[in-house]
């Protein structure tokens, strides 16, 4: 038979208790930094960045060069656009015009005002309209962008692609650069008046 004095009991017990409140306070303490960090997280991903998987062919070579075999993972940029203010040769991530539950990356080629020579659009040149862009893939013939379905809005913009962050051999920053046999006939320079001269 097991005697335990008063004592003792009562010294077993405080360490239980002491047990028992250390316990209290880390769940307290990590709930509390959860309630915190859920929020700052959304914010931060919503508001000014996020990386994503580039699938596909259509902006090989600068993306995903290998083909199917990897994929780069880009960090796309929403700070950088929340003006829309782009530049020629940006890589964009966007929503499709033709599919809103589908994102996709393309370099911008016009901006409003620009006139451009398209490659297989219903007509061979077009101006492109105020608040919109010309975008496409840098692997023609295997890009469903503005020769499909025409200048996009500026609305479906909703990041730009910045760096590639994997795999680790291509980590590079992403610049803007137009491929030399795709630059506007036309670059009105000043968009908000949208005139030509």
């Amino acid at each position: 038979m097991e005697t335990t004095s008063i004592f003792q009991r009562a010294n077993i017990q405080t360490i239980m208790g002491r047990g028992a409140s250390f316990g209290k306070r880390y769940l307290k303490a990590f709930v509390s930094g959860f309630f915190v960090a859920v929020p700052v997280t959304v914010t931060f991903l919503d508001r000014v960045a996020y990386i994503a998987r580039v699938e596909g062919a259509s902006m090989q070579p600068s993306l995903n060069p290998a083909g199917g075999t990897a994929s780069d993972i880009v960090l796309l940029n929403r700070w950088s656009v929340r003006n829309y203010q782009l530049q020629r040769g940006d890589i964009v991530s966007l929503v499709s015009p033709k599919n809103p539950e589908l994102k996709i990356i393309k370099r911008v080629i016009a901006l409003e005002g620009d006139i451009i020579k398209t490659m297989g659009y219903r007509n061979k040149y077009i101006k492109v309209p105020h608040g919109h862009l010309w975008i496409e893939g840098d692997h023609y013939g295997h890009s469903f962008d503005s020769n499909v379905f025409g200048p996009v809005s500026l609305g479906l913009v909703h990041a730009r692609a910045s760096h590639i962050i994997w795999p680790p051999q291509r980590w590079a920053r992403l610049y803007a650069a137009l491929p030399a046999t795709r630059t506007p006939l036309f670059q009105d320079d000043d968009p908000v008046d949208g005139k030509l001269s």
